[in-house]
């Protein structure tokens, strides 16, 4: 079964790695591995999400707008870590026990598919808003309006939510569910099953294997937007960050250089560049975490998951990693961030001591 590289899922990775009927035991490494993988990303990433959530839910810290920007992203970060983890255990069990459930494969191709796309999509575009609030912040100085700030990441936020969803509204759309029968092998002299063709059934007994797969079926045009999407929402966000980190060194470099005289403005732009290097670390651990789909999104007509699946399944997980970073990038380089998450647990022993 060969599948539009752009349009490749969990679902397309693992259908012919999983053998039906076996116990989780009896399974390859591969598909062993990625269980255990998706649980650690699961567990890295929902203790990421809480102790974001414990730092960015301070009363003081939300007074300006790059906090409430760093909070939704926490808030996403959770969704899709634990949808992501939803996703997987129900292609897995699918396969595994062999349900063939027209109304959950529905809800897997329609719901679960496009919302893990819009809160991974959310999750760039919040970081990308973190970056142009502080650039912004670095630009106007004591200038720099709090208030204004908090009510327009509000809205901002809204307006996000909607466009990315409109975005990715054709994919529901566009979905149905094609049916098909699979000939599967069982050896007289062993009982692993083998798929076959329906002329090699000799000294073997061979059953019918009926399958459904969600399937988007797209017209030319409507393929050419879906790419064109897929590479604003994941190029875009990384090139904000980047110009937005560029800017704030360079910027605090020019108005260091007005101050201090003695040092010059190569000196000054190194010393911000040691000061603000977790901004310029940021983006490109966010590309390089993205490439891996891009490159798979770039390769040109249909795949073969099958042939290349640690491959795929790499690059799939790999895509997926962001989310659990917030706490890393965000909170740990922060001196202001990590002292209100110390505060913070220090209050919560102070309301339920032991």
């Amino acid at each position: 079964m060969y599948t539009k590289s752009i349009g490749l899922t969990i679902n397309d990775i693992l259908r012919h790695q999983i053998q039906s009927n076996e116990s989780f035991n009896n399974q390859s490494i591969l598909v062993q591995a990625a269980a255990g993988i998706t649980m650690i990303m699961f567990l890295i990433g929902f203790i990421s999400g809480i102790l974001s959530l414990i730092t960015f839910k301070n009363t003081e810290l939300r007074k300006v707008g790059c906090v409430l920007y760093l909070l939704a992203s926490s808030i996403t970060s959770l969704l899709t870590i634990t949808i992501f983890t939803i996703k997987f255990w129900l292609v897995v069990l699918i396969q595994l026990y062999s349900i063939v459930n027209t109304s959950i494969l529905q809800i897997d191709c329609v719901f679960i598919g496009p919302i893990l796309k819009l809160c991974l999509y959310l999750d760039g575009w919040l970081n990308a808003c973190v970056a142009i609030e502080r650039t912004v912040n670095v630009s106007k100085g004591i200038k720099f309006n709090k208030t204004k700030s908090k009510r327009l990441a509000r809205w901002t936020i809204l307006i996000l939510f909607i466009l990315i969803m409109g975005s990715i509204v054709h994919e529901p759309i566009h979905h149905e569910l094609f049916e098909y029968t699979n000939p599967k092998s069982k050896s007289l002299s062993n009982n692993s099953p083998v798929n076959i063709s329906m002329k090699n059934y000799t000294n073997s007994e061979y059953e019918i294997e009926y399958n459904i797969l969600c399937v988007i079926r797209y017209s030319r045009s409507v393929e050419i937007y879906n790419t064109i999407t897929l590479f604003i929402h994941l190029l875009v966000p990384f090139t904000v960050n980047l110009f937005s980190a560029l800017f704030i060194i360079f910027g605090s470099a020019r108005q260091r250089t007005t101050v201090k005289k003695n040092q010059t403005f190569k000196e000054h732009v190194f010393t911000q560049m040691s000061e603000h290097k977790q901004l310029l670390i940021s983006p490109f651990i966010l590309l390089i975490l993205a490439m891996p789909r891009l490159i798979i999104s770039l390769i040109s007509g249909c795949v073969d998951p099958s042939q290349n699946p640690w491959l795929y399944l790499c690059a799939y997980f790999i895509s997926f990693t962001p989310p659990m970073l917030i706490f890393v990038v965000f909170v740990l380089p922060s001196e202001l961030y990590r002292k209100n998450f110390k505060d913070s647990i220090a209050q919560c022993r102070r309301q339920n001591p032991q």
